[in-house]
């Protein structure tokens, strides 16, 4: 019996020995995370035991996480972060945080008004704050938290994600985030973000243990970009989507550092559409595909804006490569001079082939005189042509191991089913040989296959970077995967390049007295949505009637698509307006028969492919249930007088529609003068003379069939 005590004893001192040892490891892995996190200014030094063992309140945890990555108690004082406070319920030592917080897209509050500051947070909560700060998807951030922390590394096994959570659990959880990669594809983890932004020095960092992302030798990748249409800037405004170019170029070199086998592409059309690139004819973007170190880019429909001409120029300044297969010279009967119809690069272990694609519809979204002596051929038979040459081993450079399709040719895809459609869809389904497809011009993301062919297309104006990996498994057997990361998501943790940083500063200086000009005021919202179908818009009706005016006709068509952008209320300067109508057309009037009147306004309503048109001086009743072409019921002038198809009307267009643009067709116009009057300069002089310009409500074309449902 008394052995059995003693053993019992023993037994019972041996557990309680090694709980309070667990205890004791487990607290000094506590304050050891705690203290690291002080020793680099990422935590408050002044907590106390105390208030580290105090259940954690919402507001403590945003602020913990926020400091974590960077903003201190200095910088969340700022105003403009004190401004961004969306919530009424917070103390005003918070408000900076809540501002950055929300502004980040770390928090929504508990409403659009409330944050709840005092109340507990849970680990769910707090976890859902850290996981956003790496970057990681906003719902799912929340919604999974805990199936994504467990998976890595931030959450153990037998953590309860609904549990409270004290200062010092939170402090061990924000530690361990530091050696976690961003998800921003660049395999670079916080803590080397920290290291990188000057945050901590590196020699505090390998003190405390961060851990860098690991490199990638084996495999090759492609970085692709589409449609950037001059946005050099970065967009620190509203939705906050475009990167602008010195983060671009940083997002760049951050990928090429842990991805060495890497090359850059682009979809076309990067030129036009900004008064910082229009008014340097494409100086800022050539700079930063220099800084990006582009390999190759497709030709888009754009890029012809100024002369074909200007794409000759832009490759040698930009030292790469325009592609085309399908862009022939009619007199030569062979591909163009200034691209190439395919290119091969060694990358690691493999060759890459290249076959550029031009979008086919080029000849009717470009001014006529730009693509003269060029035949855009059909995509289709060109890429196929040339798939079938480089498979051949026909090349000087031998046969590829994998052939992708370098395009401006369009692609959609459906948000719910993943469904890819148009142009590249049908490339994936009738070329045969094709490996992957980088797809532009229709302004989407995409990232998915057809026909197992995986297809690609990176949004546009710099708000998202693509990703093609190409993965090489030891049996040297080749697996194509894409990716896109969206710029609103990553670009807070994106480090900008500062040569390009640079650059963009000068060329402001450079550009401050032509784009600060202010011209005059706007009461409102001059709204222009491009997406909008079946009616005028504010601005676009606006731009109409200043041209009638200014040719003195009694109507006024202009493509919609030559309008890039709303005017926005306030100040207008020369920059919105070279932002407004960046292409430099000429005003077009003409007497144009009645028929032809009809059949060029029916043309712009509910138009498939691009932006519906925009019109003046006219009533239009139309039917969006009927056929494309033949909608319209009623046409008038403005005072109520039918349009008589065999009388001609004083009609002021712009060069592009005259010459064919988007389709539209002024052939039996007659007595047609071409003013060279730039639509622009029309704009400035309406804005000037007026010096306050207000928007009018559009109530002279009507959809019959929405008003016969409301009815």
């Amino acid at each position: 019996m008394k052995n059995t005590k003693k053993i019992l004893s023993l037994a019972l001192s041996l557990i309680i020995t090694t709980t309070s040892f667990v205890g004791v490891y487990a607290k000094e892995e506590e304050e050891s995370s705690v203290s690291k996190l002080q020793s680099v200014n990422l935590l408050d030094k002044d907590n106390t035991e105390e208030k580290l063992h105090k259940d954690l309140s919402r507001a403590e945890g945003l602020t913990m996480v926020l400091k974590s990555i960077g903003y201190s108690q200095e910088i969340s004082k700022e105003e403009e972060n004190v401004k961004l406070n969306p919530f009424d319920d917070v103390p005003e030592w918070f408000k900076g945080y809540a501002g950055i917080g929300s502004d980040l897209n770390l928090t929504n509050g508990k409403s659009e008004t409330k944050y709840d500051p005092n109340s507990n947070l849970n680990k769910k909560e707090f976890i859902a704050f850290i996981l956003r700060s790496l970057d990681y998807d906003i719902e799912n951030s929340y919604s999974k938290a805990e199936e994504i922390g467990k998976k890595i590394g931030l959450l153990s096994k037998d953590d309860n994600i609904n549990s409270k959570i004290t200062k010092k659990e939170a402090a061990e959880y924000i530690f361990s985030a530091l050696n976690k990669e961003i998800q921003n594809g660049t395999k670079m983890t916080l803590g080397e973000y920290l290291v990188k932004s000057n945050i901590i020095s590196k020699e505090n960092a390998d003190s405390i243990g961060i851990i860098f992302g690991e490199e990638d030798n084996k495999n090759v990748h492609i970085l692709y970009f589409n449609d950037f249409h001059g946005n050099v800037a970065e967009e620190i405004t509203g939705k906050k989507r475009n990167m602008g170019m010195a983060k671009m170029v940083g997002y760049v070199n951050e990928f090429k550092e842990k991805h060495p086998n890497t090359l850059v592409l682009s979809g076309g059309d990067n030129y036009q559409g900004t008064s910082d690139s229009n008014l340097t004819i494409g100086k800022p973007v050539t700079s930063m595909m220099k800084g990006m170190n582009i390999v190759a880019s497709a030709v888009g429909n754009h890029e012809f804006d100024w002369g074909s001409d200007k794409i000759e120029n832009w490759s040698k300044d930009g030292d790469f490569k325009y592609l085309a297969s399908n862009i022939y010279d009619t007199k030569t009967d062979k591909p163009v001079s200034w691209a190439n119809p395919y290119m091969i690069i060694e990358e690691g272990d493999i060759k890459i082939g290249l076959i550029g694609l031009a979008h086919p519809d080029t000849p009717t979204l470009t001014k006529a005189e730009h693509i003269k002596g060029f035949e855009f051929r059909d995509p289709i038979k060109s890429a196929q042509e040339w798939v079938d040459y480089l498979n051949a081993g026909k090349a000087k450079e031998g046969k590829p191991d994998i052939i992708i399709a370098l395009t401006h040719i369009d692609s959609d895809q459906d948000a719910k089913t993943g469904n890819i459609t148009g142009n590249a869809a049908k490339l994936a389904n009738e070329v045969k040989g094709l490996d992957c497809i980088l797809s532009a011009h229709s302004h989407r993301s995409v990232s998915g296959k057809v026909n197992d062919i995986p297809i690609l297309q990176a949004y546009c104006y710099g708000r998202a970077i693509g990703q093609v990996n190409i993965n090489i498994d030891d049996n040297k057997e080749i697996n194509i995967e894409t990716q896109l990361f969206q710029g609103s998501d990553i670009k807070d943790k994106i480090i900008k390049n500062t040569d390009s940083d640079n650059f963009y500063i000068n060329l402001q200086k450079e550009l401050a007295p032509i784009k600060g000009e202010i011209l005059g005021k706007a009461t409102k919202e001059f709204t222009h949505d491009r997406a909008t179908k079946g009616s005028n818009t504010l601005l676009g009706s606006w731009s109409c009637k200043a041209m009638a005016e200014k040719t003195n006709c009694d109507i006024a068509i202009q493509n919609g698509g030559g309008l890039r952008r709303t005017l926005n209320a306030g100040d207008i300067t020369m920059g919105d307006l070279y932002e407004i109508m960046p292409f430099d057309n000429y005003l077009v009037t003409m007497e144009l028969p009645g028929k032809d009147l009809i059949k060029a306004i029916d043309h712009g309503i509910d138009m498939p492919k691009t932006t519906d048109g925009v019109f003046s001086g006219l009533n239009v009743e139309y039917d969006s249930s009927k056929e494309y072409g033949n909608k319209i019921t009623k046409i008038t002038l403005e005072d109520g007088t039918p349009i008589d198809e065999n009388k001609t009307y004083k009609v002021v267009i712009n060069d592009f529609m005259f010459t064919g643009g988007d389709g539209y067709d002024f052939t039996n116009a007659k007595n047609v003068d071409e003013t060279y009057i730039p639509i622009r300069d029309v704009l400035v002089e309406a804005i000037k003379e007026a010096k306050t310009i207000t928007p009018e409500n559009i109530d002279y074309i009507k959809d019959i069939e929405k008003v016969l449902k409301a009815a």
